[in-house]
């Protein structure tokens, strides 16, 4: 291994300085082997060690020289092709991944087997500084431990980190959801951790979003309707998420993660300045760009963690992403509405379009803004927006001005069939009918309609006669229990008067509603025109009123 220390100490020691990248390096590693399986153990029983093992294409004496040693190699224009053996596309390409080990360990050894032949060597750090000089040019051997031994396995690398530079113990499960969001995982590519001796744990795609609540989703680029001409748009790809409930920022999953060749190249974000939006609140996921790493000049950080998103190619996607996100921003403040309002449909029973309706159209036009609220405000809580829903309906039910006229009982269970169908003729004539028939259990008489009407609440006019006879008093009294708030009696002429308007007033809805129908076809004044939905109501509220006067009625 030719170098200068402060190349490793540049590039691994401060580059990787936590355990996931360092980890997500060896695995990249075992990927580029065709590796089919991959073994993270995790001890810190006694010494702390971290042993990574894959059955790949392992390394021969001479690649451990000619290659492994290498810093810096370019494996793809090295071996003149971008796949592996197996036909994958090849992750790695600066030739220093491999420096990565020394920013949690100073101990590494190697074990690698190919060919039924094993080579293993450590490599210490405390070593490589021996001479002190961090700048100077210099050689460094690894110690060999196996040269060439025959080997009952056929191939397979395992690298052990040990004098690891980590206080606190390991947790798999933590790593784990690290690691699964480094790649995107192939069936045929198995990631399996553990630590100590418990149970190993798959680390799987759905790993990654498993702690989220996702409310909507997208798969790029088949639900992504945008118009674009940007000549790489259907080579992005990818699965994207709206959460239900803004992403916790100490979770570093807010934002979009770009993969390329299955493995991350850009951690989240948004590709824009302007991010004061709700929506980035809830939006994760990830998209794979494999054709940047085709681009001429290589645009992907040494920590495989940024993009150089100033090479022209690459501003041309950040301008798509950004129309992207735009894009996804107004399509998920209508699923997330209709969603909601799905929700608040099923926890109060109430059809919002249903309901709407028969809803007068000035009123639904003042509705739009207080509806938008309960299904489009993405902070306000659900407990909220179904009792304001529920509230709203109790003030604005179905046909609102029927229900705004408080009828009588009795009518208002009635005609409320006839006002929906629109027959408002019919509605009033079956209430005066109900009417007169209310009226004749309250009378003894056995007169009908008319008759009835004036027996019950008009005084009868005798003849002129000398001495004058006193007019024969009606049979009901609508206000004969009222008296003036000192307790004294209306005068008899004030009462009268107003018995005799109220029936002038039931005889005229008698006369307007319900005598016609002896000589018109009912449906030809529903029809015609004549009565109309105002008319209705104002007529309803009177007889409303005359119902509400004959229950307090008494008799004289």
């Amino acid at each position: 291994m030719t170098f200068t220390p402060n190349t490793i100490e540049h590039l691994g020691v401060r580059m990787y300085s936590t355990l996931p990248p360092v980890v997500a390096e060896l695995v990249a590693n075992s990927q580029d082997a065709d590796a089919t399986k991959v073994n993270i153990h995790l001890k810190d029983q006694e010494n702390k060690e971290i042993i990574v093992s894959d059955n790949g294409h392992g390394m021969s004496f001479v690649d451990i020289n000619e290659k492994f040693l290498r810093i810096g190699r370019n494996r793809r224009s090295d071996e003149g092709s971008q796949t592996s053996p197996g036909g994958r596309k090849v992750i790695g390409k600066k030739g220093l991944g491999k420096l990565s080990f020394f920013g949690i360990a100073h101990e590494i050894e190697v074990r690698t087997i190919q060919n039924y032949k094993r080579n293993s060597f450590l490599m210490k750090w405390g070593d490589i500084l021996s001479d002190g000089e961090r700048d100077k040019q210099k050689d460094y051997s690894p110690t060999i431990l196996e040269h060439d031994v025959i080997s009952e396995e056929e191939k397979g690398t395992t690298i052990i980190l040990r004098d690891i530079q980590r206080i606190s113990d390991f947790n798999a499960e933590t790593l784990a959801d690290n690691l699964s969001r480094f790649f995107i995982i192939d069936q045929d590519f198995n990631i399996y951790i553990k630590h100590n001796d418990d149970e190993e744990i798959l680390i799987t795609n759905e790993r990654k979003y498993a702690n989220l609540i996702q409310e909507v989703e997208w798969d790029v680029p088949d639900s992504i309707n945008l118009e674009s001409t940007y000549e790489k748009k259907l080579e992005v790809k990818g699965h994207l998420i709206a959460t239900e409930k803004p992403i916790p920022p100490a979770t570093n999953m807010k934002g979009i993660t770009l993969f390329s060749r299955r493995k991350l190249v850009n951690i989240p974000e948004y590709f824009s300045d302007s991010t004061s939006s709700h929506f980035f609140t809830y939006l994760t996921g990830w998209l794979e760009v494999d054709f940047i790493d085709d681009f001429g000049e290589d645009v992907i950080g040494t920590n495989r963690q940024s993009l150089n998103w100033e090479h022209p190619d690459m501003a041309k996607l950040r301008e798509y992403l950004q129309r992207m996100l735009r894009w996804l921003e107004t399509d998920w403040r209508a699923k997330r509405a209709e969603i909601k309002q799905k929700k608040l449909e099923n926890s109060t029973g109430i059809k919002i379009g249903e309901w709407r309706e028969h809803i007068p159209k000035n009123i639904n036009d003042n509705l739009d803004s207080i509806i938008n609220a309960l299904t489009k405000d993405a902070e306000l809580a659900d407990d909220k927006a179904i009792s304001s829903l529920k509230g709203l309906q109790n003030i604005i039910k179905p046909y609102p001005y029927f229900h705004w006229q408080n009828l009588h009982s009795t009518l208002h269970n009635l005609v409320f069939p006839f006002y929906k169908s629109e027959d408002y003729y019919k509605a009033v004539s079956e209430g005066v009918i109900k009417y007169i028939r209310e009226m004749q259990s309250h009378s003894s008489s056995g007169l009908t309609d008319s008759k009835l009407i004036k027996h019950a609440f008009i005084p009868d006019q005798p003849a002129p006669t000398n001495p004058p006879q006193p007019p024969v008093l009606p049979e009901l009294s609508v206000v004969k229990k009222y008296k003036r708030p000192n307790g004294t009696d209306f005068e008899t002429l004030t009462l009268d008067n107003i018995s005799r308007g109220h029936g002038l007033l039931a005889h005229a809805m008698w006369l307007a509603f319900r005598n016609p129908i002896h000589h018109e076809l009912s449906s030809d004044l529903k029809d015609s025109g004549l009565y109309t939905e105002q008319d209705c109501l104002d007529a309803l509220g009177l007889l409303s009123h005359l119902f509400r006067r004959l229950d307090n009625s008494e008799t004289y």
